[in-house]
């Protein structure tokens, strides 16, 4: 059970990107299009998984006063790997994504989970904890990326959905879709959609009448 949970709290209740804001750089920067998007994802899960996993392990022989350099260092080796992984095989990609693969390194979301996490749990924990926060960071990665490519180009993952006007067809891409200022707007409304959502669950929850309470309290 408290397995699932590891899997299932980051992706609504704790998001690292809606609800820590964290992470906020490569969402703005690498979500013009999709292919990208899931690229990122995927680097940020791998690095995450092993980071958590790596440090768990290590955790019992780590000199508490240079753990956060040796925690930067097993993320740095894993950041390296993606990277040239992502050169060999994946060379457009890599030069789309840029800077933003290295600065997995300084990631506050992969620093943040094997200090908080990994250091104070079990392999398995915490292999089950980076798993669902790279899901909860793909997530919306991948859903900032749809709406700008879909709105922006009327494409998604460069396969026309939309027939545009230069082509004959009725759709007119709106190209602010394609600036990072669009990426801004629209992680703030998921901001404020799940803060609202979240508020309003806790009320219904926690709002009861007040005879009832009194009701409660004279049993």
């Amino acid at each position: 059970m408290r397995y699932r949970q590891y899997l299932t709290k980051p992706l609504l209740e704790d998001n690292p990107i809606t609800v820590q804001i964290l992470g906020l750089c490569s969402a703005l920067a690498v979500t013009r299009s999709l292919r990208p998007a899931l690229i990122m994802a995927a680097s940020v899960f791998c690095v995450l998984v092993f980071a958590n996993l790596a440090v768990s392990l290590l955790r019992g022989i780590m000199p508490r006063s240079i753990r956060l350099i040796l925690e930067v260092t097993i993320i740095a080796s894993a950041v390296i790997v993606v990277d040239e992984t992502l050169k060999a095989y994946a060379p457009d990609i890599s030069q789309v994504l840029s800077v933003f693969v290295g600065l997995i390194i300084t990631n506050c979301i992969v620093l943040g989970r094997t200090e908080a996490f990994a250091m104070r749990h079990g392999p398995l924990e915490s292999v089950a904890d980076a798993a669902g926060n790279g899901i909860a960071y793909g997530a919306i990665l991948i859903l900032v990326a749809t709406i700008r490519e879909l709105l922006g180009a009327g494409s998604l993952l460069e396969t026309p959905l939309l027939p545009t006007l230069a082509d004959g067809g009725w759709y007119r891409p709106n190209e602010m879709m394609l600036y990072a200022p669009s990426a801004f707007f629209i992680i703030g409304m998921l901001i404020w959609a799940i803060r609202a959502w979240r508020h309003g669950a806790h009320e219904t929850q926690e709002a009861t009448p007040l005879h009832l309470k009194y009701q409660e309290a004279g049993s």
